[in-house]
C-alpha cells in the first residue's frame, strides 16, 4: 500500500484529502505544521507528500528545501493560494514536483498521484504517440546512461541525484533525441494531463535537469533551447 504524507493546518482540508485518498487505498499520515511534517519526512519513507505552503512553525517552502537537501526524492505536490504565483515558482525551484491551486478538487489530487504512480511502476506511457521504455530499457545519450528499470541515471559512470520528475523528463528527452518538443508536449507527456498555460513549470524543471546533467548549465550541450518552439535533446559532439 502506497504511503502519503498530507500536510495542512486546515483540518477540513486534511480530512477531505485523507478521506478521498484512503478511499483509493492509500495509507495516509497527516501533519498540521511544518516541523512535524519535516520530522516525519526525514524519519519515514513516503511515496508521496502533499504539502501546503502556508504552515505554522516552518513554512512549506522551507520543508521542501530541507527534504531535498536530505537527498529525499519523494514526489512533493505543493498546495498554493490562487494568487501566489511567486510561491509556486519558488516551490518548484526548491524541488517540488507539482502544485495544485486552492480551491481544488480531491479527484484532481487523486488523478495526479495515480498518474505519478503509474509512471513510476512503468504502467503508463508518457505520450500516446510515443514509445514507452520496457523494463529492461537502457538509454544512452553521449555520456549519459538512463536505466528505466531502476529509475536511475549516470554520467561518466557517476550516479546522478535526480528527483522522480527530473528522471521522467530526462527519459522523455532521451527517447526523442533530435526531436523538437514544445512545452505543451512536455507538460502532457511528463505530468500526464493538460495544464492551462503552465509552461513555466517546464522551464523550471528543464533548468533543474540541466544543473545536474550539463558540465556548464548556462551553455548546455544536451538539452538545447529552440527559441519559439521549445527544447531539443542532442548528442554532444566529441
Amino acid at each position: 500500500m502506497k504511503k502519503i504524507l498530507v500536510v495542512d493546518d486546515e483540518p477540513a482540508i486534511v480530512t477531505l484529502l485523507q478521506y478521498n485518498l484512503e478511499k483509493e487505498h492509500f495509507a495516509v499520515t497527516t501533519a498540521g505544521d511544518g516541523e512535524t511534517a519535516l520530522t516525519l519526512a526525514l524519519q519515514e519513507p513516503f511515496d508521496f507528500i502533499i504539502l501546503d505552503l502556508m504552515l505554522p512553525k516552518l513554512d512549506g517552502l522551507e520543508v521542501t528545501k530541507k527534504i531535498r537537501r536530505a537527498d529525499i526524492a519523494t514526489p512533493i505536490m505543493i498546495l498554493t493560494a490562487k494568487d501566489s504565483e511567486t510561491d509556486k515558482i519558488v516551490g518548484l525551484e526548491l524541488g517540488a514536483d507539482d502544485y495544485v491551486t486552492k480551491p481544488f478538487s480531491p479527484r484532481e489530487i487523486v488523478a495526479r498521484i495515480k498518474a505519478i504512480e503509474r509512471r513510476v511502476n512503468g504502467q503508463d506511457s508518457p505520450s500516446a504517440a510515443a514509445p514507452t521504455p520496457t523494463a529492461s530499457a537502457m538509454l544512452t545519450v553521449g555520456e549519459l546512461q538512463i536505466d528505466a528499470d531502476n529509475y536511475q541515471a549516470t554520467k561518466r559512470g557517476q550516479r546522478l541525484s535526480l528527483t522522480p520528475k527530473e528522471f521522467e523528463l530526462l527519459a522523455f528527452f532521451a527517447k526523442r533525441v533530435g526531436k523538437i518538443l514544445s512545452r505543451d508536449a512536455l507538460l502532457n507527456g511528463i505530468w500526464g494531463f493538460e495544464y492551462p498555460a503552465e509552461t513555466r513549470m517546464v522551464d523550471i524543471q528543464v533548468s533543474h535537469l540541466r544543473d545536474k546533467i550539463e558540465d556548464d548549465p548556462k551553455h548546455p550541450v544536451y538539452i538545447k533551447t529552440v527559441r519559439g518552439f521549445g527544447y531539443q535533446m542532442e548528442v554532444p559532439h566529441e
